[in-house]
């Protein structure tokens, strides 16, 4: 159970370490790499 809760905790702070990296990007780099800003959430949680 612990295990299971940790796993969910790393996730979590990878998944919004990511968002933040990806939001301070601007619209040109983001469009280099194919994402919208208003993308950025759903594509870092569900994937493309």
């Amino acid at each position: 159970m612990i295990s299971s809760l940790t796993k969910r905790l790393q996730s979590y702070r990878t998944h919004r370490r990511t968002i933040l990296e990806l939001s301070q990007m601007d619209d040109r780099m983001l469009s280099d790499i194919g994402v919208m800003r208003g993308d950025i959430d759903r594509m870092v949680r569900v994937g493309r």
